[in-house]
């Protein structure tokens, strides 16, 4: 075996080892239970919203149906110059609906970003001393509020992150995108378990308010249109080390509506790619570049195989170390979703995922991208 060939196998056998190591670490991961005892905790939930006369309705139904006490629990639906009904279906609805629901219209701040802005006011006007936070097109189960309380009046946790997954509509783009999807938040789960949390997602985040004050809440980075998850984590597990959590449970589950065309999910993976070099993190830094580099080893190693520069039996071991470690670990994770129909899929997102990453690896050094009919930087 040459020296190139050694090289080239370095990657996928890293690869190999970090995804039996996600295994062992999601296998090790307990799964949560709602604990039926009395729960004092309080709840303020933040809706940002632009727009989402479609959905905001089915999501506030939703909540209607929670079996979590309606007098602990209120509803900050914080609207960003919507220019649809959404303001007018929130207040048609907050005049019928058990739980207190509040319509809430935005100041202009101009060096905050959007999201940031609607939840750092909604949390502002907020009653309650724990924050959930969740998208306008996003649907929940029943137990969803209950299964946040239960978990975080167990452990005490300051920063709850939850699970999330796509609708399965059926076609294979809503499933590849529910596959490509799941090894996001397993992985940042199986990262929390670690106590080295580097990924979550505002559609299923909850914290304390006394939290995030005290790490200065969006402070530092409020001008980036991404982040409003991931940037205060990250600073919570700095100030608080050990108490950012994932809640392993089903019953915490949050889904929502996968991208219907191309240049939608290109924006918003654009603008979760544009993060990575505003890491203050080193560490979270350096797994965003060992990804991105051993995918390019990946596409190096077809490559220089279409040249006759490698010989069959190395890329077949290429492939093996890549996808077989991997595969294991996201069946697991798309069992735990519901998600078992997109198991046949790996592969191909296995196929295309070298070829996505440096795409987008690439494409987030540039400036700026579309996101709810704005052009955010």
């Amino acid at each position: 075996m040459s020296i190139l060939e050694i090289i080239i196998l370095i990657g996928p056998f890293v690869w190999f080892l970090f995804s039996l190591a996600l295994i062992k670490g999601w296998l090790a991961m307990p799964n949560f239970f709602i604990q039926n005892k009395p729960n004092p905790l309080r709840i303020s939930v933040i809706i940002p919203v632009r727009n989402e006369e479609k959905n905001i309705l089915l999501l506030l139904k939703d909540l209607e149906n929670q079996s979590f006490d309606h007098e602990q629990f209120e509803v900050l639906v914080a609207n960003d110059n919507s220019s649809d009904r959404t303001a007018e279906l929130v207040s048609h609805f907050s005049k019928e609906c058990t739980y207190a629901l509040k319509l809430l219209t935005l100041t202009n701040e101009p060096h905050s970003s959007p999201k940031k802005r609607a939840i750092s006011q909604a949390l502002h006007q907020s009653k309650h001393e724990w924050i959930v936070t969740t998208d306008g097109d996003c649907r929940v189960g029943k137990h969803w509020l209950a299964a946040i309380a239960s978990f975080q009046q167990q452990t005490q946790a300051r920063l709850i992150s939850g699970p999330v997954t796509f609708h399965d509509e059926g076609n294979a783009s809503s499933r590849i995108q529910i596959v490509e999807f799941a090894s996001l938040i397993g992985s940042a789960a199986v990262a929390m378990f670690w106590e080295r949390p580097n990924m979550c997602n505002g559609a299923n985040l909850s914290y304390s308010k006394a939290t995030f004050q005290a790490v200065g809440g969006f402070s530092g980075n409020e001008n980036l249109a991404s982040g409003d998850d991931e940037f205060l984590m990250h600073k919570v597990a700095a100030r608080f080390p050990g108490e950012v959590r994932f809640v392993k449970s089903t019953e915490a589950l949050v889904t929502t509506e996968a991208h219907q065309n191309f240049r939608s999910f290109y924006q918003q993976r654009r603008r979760w790619a544009s993060k990575w070099k505003h890491y203050q993190d080193w560490k979270v830094s350096a797994l965003a570049i060992f990804v991105f580099l051993a995918n390019v080893s990946c596409i190096a190693g077809v490559l220089l195989f279409s040249f006759n520069q490698l010989s069959g039996l190395v890329l077949a071991s290429m492939a093996l170390l890549k996808f077989s470690s991997e595969f294991i670990f996201l069946s697991l994770v798309l069992r735990f979703l519901g998600q078992e129909k997109s198991i046949l899929l790996i592969p191909l997102v296995q196929l295309i995922y070298p070829f996505y990453v440096c795409f987008f690896g690439l494409a987030a050094q540039g400036k700026g991208y579309e996101w709810k009919g704005r052009k955010l930087q």
